[in-house]
């Protein structure tokens, strides 16, 4: 059993023990989203750390646009559960970049494309295939794409 996947097993048992309902709750649906993954195809297999990483990402991102949806709609104790379930779940995720942190990587890698030739809103793409593994799970991909489209334009 990969060690992330193990951690959230040992979280869920201290969780019950505790009598802590969302965050026993929120570690069930995750762990059954990577069991999910992993018999997911035509054989079943163990997911790695990395995996395991990017379907809690995957989880937090769904608990974050519930949590939007309905504080639009107007249920604000609904909104409140998911965005708590989203915080327990970035407890497990690498901290995410900062702004500032964002904006002088993509700044290289603009530098990088006009460099290579790729000037204005066209080098969108050739910017992000530059950006996105350095940011790979420490940035959400539409902060990426809005912090290279100002830079790009300015």
């Amino acid at each position: 059993m990969t060690t992330l996947k193990s951690k959230l097993h040992e979280d869920l048992t201290a969780a019950i023990r505790g009598r802590d309902e969302l965050r026993s709750s929120t570690l069930r649906l995750t762990l059954t989203a990577i069991t999910k993954e992993e018999v997911a195809g035509k054989t079943a297999r163990e997911l790695s750390d990395d995996e395991v990483q990017k379907v809690i990402a995957r989880e937090a991102k769904k608990r974050r646009e519930a949590a939007e949806a309905f504080a639009e709609g107007g249920r604000a104790e609904q909104a409140a559960k998911e965005k708590a379930e989203g915080e327990i779940l970035a407890e497990y995720l690498p901290k995410q970049l900062s702004d500032d942190e964002l904006q002088d990587i993509v700044a290289q890698a603009v530098a990088e494309a006009k460099a290579a030739g790729a000037e204005g809103p066209r080098a969108m793409g050739r910017v992000m295939k530059i950006v996105n593994p350095k940011v790979a799970g420490l940035a959400e991909g539409g902060r990426v794409a809005a912090t290279v489209k100002k830079l790009l334009a300015g």
